[in-house]
């Protein structure tokens, strides 16, 4: 499992306990924790985007 999957599943984990509880303030803290755990994983995302395009660049200018 990737980094980017890992950090997915556990914002779904969030989701899933948000649904479950009736307390409102537990389920917001679920909400914010799971928006968190998503923008972890676009960041990763994103930076992987950003090394294949340096590595790709890189190669233009070497080879």
């Amino acid at each position: 499992m990737s980094l980017i999957e890992t950090y997915l599943a556990n914002a779904q984990a969030q989701r899933d306990a948000a649904a479950k509880t009736p307390l409102p303030n537990r389920k917001a803290m679920h909400e914010r924790s799971a928006e968190t755990w998503e923008e972890m994983a676009r960041s990763v995302s994103d930076t992987a985007a950003r090394a294949a395009i340096n590595l790709a660049a890189k190669s233009v200018l070497v080879g």
